[in-house]
């Protein structure tokens, strides 16, 4: 077992640094807010007063942080995290962020003898708590080897992208397709339904065709085609159509420096940006489906 400093309780972070309790290892945690910081004492972790005090000891820190710039406040600078690290640590920042801070923390671990990885997640909340992520890592493989100890304890699916900044590149990559395939599953059941069609039963039909996706088969859209998705629930998420907003943007400047012409990719930002300004942003990404069916 090893001896983990966790920064950034969130929604992600907290179930995740809790799970890292359950599978036995030596959690010290901090986070700006007493209740999360309560609900993981309450876990078994130990709640330090600042990061600093989080990572004495550490052989691996994560991080969970909303961006780059925070991220590269709590690593970076004579009093940023890296600085008080042994060469012995590792460090993983699960944050999803802009990957040029990630190669830039990246370089400066590398520059004093620290391994780090970006491991963006994949998977929301439910995930995060069962212990079924996917982690997408950037960084050396000798560090990955290291980092797959722990991640293992945290999600199921553990991939190496590349160098430093992989990790952000492949989420981008994911998520921008993941809100193009939501947005047209939405459109098809929408569709089928205004022409007399059971959302079940075309569902069912579409999962047995061409037209098969993850958002059709594990998270449908429609309310009451599938139990336990947000759409069944009154869209609460779930992920939410502000993170999505967020990581299709990141999604934007990774293509626009790759020179890619992502017009679906740019759609889907514009259709969820709406859906911010139409105060649906704490609302599961799902909910383009109301959005659609409030146009009948």
């Amino acid at each position: 077992m090893a001896q983990v400093a966790f920064i950034g309780l969130g929604n992600m972070g907290g179930p995740m640094a809790s799970n890292l309790v359950k599978a036995g290892h030596t959690v010290q945690v901090f986070d700006l807010s007493e209740a999360a910081c309560q609900q993981l004492a309450d876990a078994g972790a130990t709640v330090a007063a600042s990061a600093s005090d989080a990572v004495v000891g550490a052989e691996y820190v994560i991080s969970m942080l909303p961006a780059g710039k925070h991220v590269a406040g709590v690593y970076l600078g004579d009093d940023g995290l890296l600085a008080q690290l042994g060469s012995g640590t590792t460090v993983l920042d699960c944050s999803t962020i802009d990957a040029p801070t990630s190669r830039e923390v990246g370089k400066a671990a590398a520059d004093l003898g620290i391994g780090f990885m970006d491991a963006p997640v994949s998977g929301g909340v439910a995930a995060a708590a069962a212990g079924t992520l996917a982690f997408m890592c950037g960084g050396e493989a000798a560090t990955f080897e290291k980092a797959k100890i722990i991640l293992a304890d945290m999600g199921k699916n553990i991939f190496h992208a590349g160098t430093a900044g992989a990790g952000q590149v492949a989420k981008g990559c994911n998520n921008m397709l993941l809100a193009i395939h939501m947005i047209g599953t939405c459109e098809a059941l929408e569709m089928g339904v205004r022409n007399g069609l059971d959302p079940k039963v075309l569902s069912e039909i579409m999962l047995a065709s061409s037209g098969r996706n993850w958002s059709l088969e594990v998270y449908n859209p429609y309310p009451g085609v599938m139990e336990k998705a947000p759409a069944s629930n009154d869209y609460k998420p779930g992920f939410m159509v502000d993170l999505m907003a967020k990581d299709l943007g990141l999604a934007m400047a990774i293509a626009e420096h790759s020179g890619v012409d992502n017009r679906m990719g740019k759609l889907a930002r514009q259709l969820y940006t709406q859906l911010q300004e139409d105060g649906m942003g704490q609302q599961d990404f799902s909910s383009v489906m109301q959005k659609l069916a409030a146009k009948s």
